[in-house]
Protein backbone atom coordinates (compact mmCIF):
# COMPACT_ATOMS: atom_id res chain seq x y z
CA UNK A 1 0.00 0.00 0.00
CA UNK A 2 2.66 2.20 0.81
CA UNK A 3 4.57 1.56 -2.23
CA UNK A 4 1.71 2.28 -4.33
CA UNK A 5 1.69 6.08 -2.99
CA UNK A 6 4.93 6.51 -3.20
CA UNK A 7 5.52 5.54 -6.31
CA UNK A 8 2.72 7.63 -7.86
CA UNK A 9 3.83 10.93 -5.55
CA UNK A 10 7.73 10.80 -6.67
CA UNK A 11 6.10 10.50 -10.63
CA UNK A 12 4.63 13.57 -9.86
CA UNK A 13 7.73 15.81 -8.17
CA UNK A 14 9.59 15.12 -11.22
CA UNK A 15 7.16 15.71 -13.55
CA UNK A 16 7.03 18.99 -11.37
CA UNK A 17 10.70 19.37 -11.71
CA UNK A 18 11.08 18.68 -15.57
CA UNK A 19 8.16 20.70 -16.52
CA UNK A 20 9.75 23.63 -14.47
CA UNK A 21 13.19 22.95 -16.08
CA UNK A 22 11.90 23.24 -19.97
CA UNK A 23 9.67 26.12 -19.03
CA UNK A 24 13.03 28.34 -18.03
CA UNK A 25 14.12 31.07 -20.74
CA UNK A 26 16.58 30.09 -23.23
CA UNK A 27 20.60 31.94 -22.85
CA UNK A 28 21.19 34.27 -24.92
CA UNK A 29 25.05 34.25 -25.61
CA UNK A 30 26.48 36.73 -27.81
CA UNK A 31 30.22 36.82 -29.07
CA UNK A 32 32.38 39.66 -29.64
CA UNK A 33 35.41 39.84 -31.81
CA UNK A 34 37.97 42.53 -30.08
CA UNK A 35 40.48 42.41 -32.83
CA UNK A 36 37.70 43.47 -35.12
CA UNK A 37 36.82 46.05 -33.14
CA UNK A 38 40.11 47.08 -33.09
CA UNK A 39 40.34 47.19 -36.84
CA UNK A 40 37.07 48.77 -37.56
CA UNK A 41 36.12 51.38 -35.06
CA UNK A 42 36.92 55.03 -35.15
CA UNK A 43 38.63 54.64 -32.05
CA UNK A 44 41.16 52.14 -33.18
CA UNK A 45 41.59 53.56 -36.29
CA UNK A 46 42.94 56.35 -34.87
CA UNK A 47 44.92 54.56 -32.55
CA UNK A 48 46.91 52.19 -35.02
CA UNK A 49 47.24 56.09 -37.10
CA UNK A 50 48.64 57.82 -33.57
CA UNK A 51 51.31 54.40 -33.68
CA UNK A 52 51.98 54.74 -36.94
CA UNK A 53 52.94 58.44 -36.83
CA UNK A 54 55.24 57.82 -33.83
CA UNK A 55 56.60 54.96 -35.00
CA UNK A 56 57.62 57.05 -38.03
CA UNK A 57 58.51 59.72 -35.94
CA UNK A 58 61.02 57.02 -33.89
CA UNK A 59 62.31 55.54 -36.34
CA UNK A 60 63.65 59.00 -38.09
CA UNK A 61 65.63 59.54 -34.99
CA UNK A 62 67.06 56.09 -35.29
CA UNK A 63 67.76 56.62 -39.02
CA UNK A 64 69.51 59.78 -37.89
CA UNK A 65 71.78 58.58 -34.76
CA UNK A 66 72.65 55.70 -37.25
CA UNK A 67 74.06 57.57 -39.98
CA UNK A 68 75.58 59.70 -37.17
CA UNK A 69 77.52 56.24 -36.18
CA UNK A 70 78.40 55.46 -39.81
CA UNK A 71 79.58 58.71 -40.43
CA UNK A 72 81.77 58.45 -37.37
CA UNK A 73 83.16 54.94 -38.61
CA UNK A 74 83.78 56.08 -42.14
CA UNK A 75 85.62 59.23 -41.25
CA UNK A 76 87.50 56.82 -38.41
CA UNK A 77 88.79 54.08 -41.49
CA UNK A 78 89.67 57.71 -43.48
CA UNK A 79 91.77 58.95 -40.51
CA UNK A 80 93.02 55.53 -39.12
CA UNK A 81 96.92 55.54 -40.80
CA UNK A 82 97.47 59.53 -40.15
CA UNK A 83 96.19 59.45 -36.25
CA UNK A 84 98.31 58.95 -33.72
CA UNK A 85 97.75 54.91 -31.55
CA UNK A 86 96.17 57.76 -28.63
CA UNK A 87 93.75 58.95 -30.69
CA UNK A 88 92.79 56.43 -32.64
CA UNK A 89 91.92 54.19 -29.45
CA UNK A 90 89.86 57.62 -28.28
CA UNK A 91 88.03 57.60 -31.77
CA UNK A 92 87.61 54.21 -31.34
CA UNK A 93 86.00 53.84 -27.93
CA UNK A 94 83.69 56.78 -28.85
CA UNK A 95 82.44 55.35 -31.74
CA UNK A 96 81.66 51.73 -29.36
CA UNK A 97 79.81 54.38 -27.23
CA UNK A 98 77.92 55.54 -29.69
CA UNK A 99 77.50 52.74 -31.41
CA UNK A 100 75.72 51.21 -27.89
CA UNK A 101 73.98 54.60 -27.13
CA UNK A 102 72.20 53.64 -30.45
CA UNK A 103 71.35 50.56 -29.25
CA UNK A 104 69.82 51.70 -26.23
CA UNK A 105 67.75 54.29 -27.85
CA UNK A 106 66.59 51.01 -30.27
CA UNK A 107 65.75 49.25 -27.25
CA UNK A 108 63.81 51.97 -25.40
CA UNK A 109 62.06 53.74 -28.34
CA UNK A 110 60.55 49.49 -28.84
CA UNK A 111 59.42 49.53 -25.39
CA UNK A 112 58.05 53.28 -25.53
CA UNK A 113 56.25 52.11 -28.59
CA UNK A 114 54.97 48.78 -26.47
CA UNK A 115 53.93 50.76 -23.38
CA UNK A 116 52.11 53.34 -25.71
CA UNK A 117 50.12 50.56 -27.78
CA UNK A 118 49.42 48.49 -24.63
CA UNK A 119 47.85 51.77 -22.66
CA UNK A 120 45.86 52.55 -26.13
CA UNK A 121 45.18 48.61 -26.40
CA UNK A 122 43.71 48.53 -22.37
CA UNK A 123 41.68 52.07 -22.95
CA UNK A 124 39.70 50.78 -25.87
CA UNK A 125 39.12 47.35 -24.18
CA UNK A 126 37.49 49.04 -21.12
CA UNK A 127 35.53 50.73 -23.01
CA UNK A 128 34.43 48.11 -25.05
CA UNK A 129 33.76 45.58 -21.88
CA UNK A 130 31.38 48.43 -20.60
CA UNK A 131 29.06 48.41 -24.02
CA UNK A 132 29.58 44.75 -23.80
CA UNK A 133 27.97 45.26 -20.43
CA UNK A 134 25.35 47.97 -21.28
CA UNK A 135 24.44 45.93 -23.91
CA UNK A 136 23.94 42.59 -22.29
CA UNK A 137 21.88 44.46 -19.52
CA UNK A 138 19.62 46.21 -22.09
CA UNK A 139 19.09 43.41 -24.73
CA UNK A 140 19.14 40.69 -22.05
CA UNK A 141 22.49 38.30 -22.46
CA UNK A 142 22.97 35.71 -20.84
CA UNK A 143 26.43 35.82 -21.28
CA UNK A 144 29.15 37.72 -23.83
CA UNK A 145 32.41 36.45 -24.18
CA UNK A 146 35.58 37.53 -26.28
CA UNK A 147 36.30 35.33 -29.13
CA UNK A 148 40.25 34.90 -28.42
CA UNK A 149 39.86 35.51 -24.94
CA UNK A 150 36.87 32.79 -24.24
CA UNK A 151 38.67 30.59 -26.74
CA UNK A 152 36.07 30.30 -29.31
CA UNK A 153 36.50 27.96 -32.18
CA UNK A 154 33.47 28.74 -33.67
CA UNK A 155 30.24 30.72 -33.29
CA UNK A 156 27.29 30.97 -35.59
CA UNK A 157 26.62 34.52 -37.68
CA UNK A 158 23.56 34.77 -34.84
CA UNK A 159 25.35 35.36 -31.83
CA UNK A 160 28.10 37.36 -33.37
CA UNK A 161 27.64 40.82 -31.88
CA UNK A 162 30.27 42.74 -32.53
CA UNK A 163 29.10 45.14 -35.43
CA UNK A 164 26.46 46.31 -33.25
CA UNK A 165 29.20 46.75 -30.52
CA UNK A 166 31.28 48.87 -33.05
CA UNK A 167 28.27 50.87 -34.02
CA UNK A 168 27.66 51.27 -30.59
CA UNK A 169 31.81 52.26 -29.80
CA UNK A 170 31.60 54.55 -32.34
CA UNK A 171 28.67 56.72 -31.54
CA UNK A 172 30.15 56.74 -28.03
CA UNK A 173 33.77 57.28 -28.96
CA UNK A 174 32.58 60.75 -31.28
CA UNK A 175 30.45 62.00 -28.06
CA UNK A 176 33.87 61.88 -26.05
CA UNK A 177 35.39 63.55 -28.27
Amino acid sequence: MKKSIIIPAVLMISVMFTCSAFAADAAKIGVVSFEKILKESSAGKVMQKDLKAKLTELQGKLQAEEKKVKEMSSALEREALVLSAEKKLERQRALRDKADDLKKMNADYTQEMKILQNKRVNQIQKDVFDIANEMGKAQGYTLIVEQKIAGVIYSGDQVDITDQVIKKYNSTYAKKK
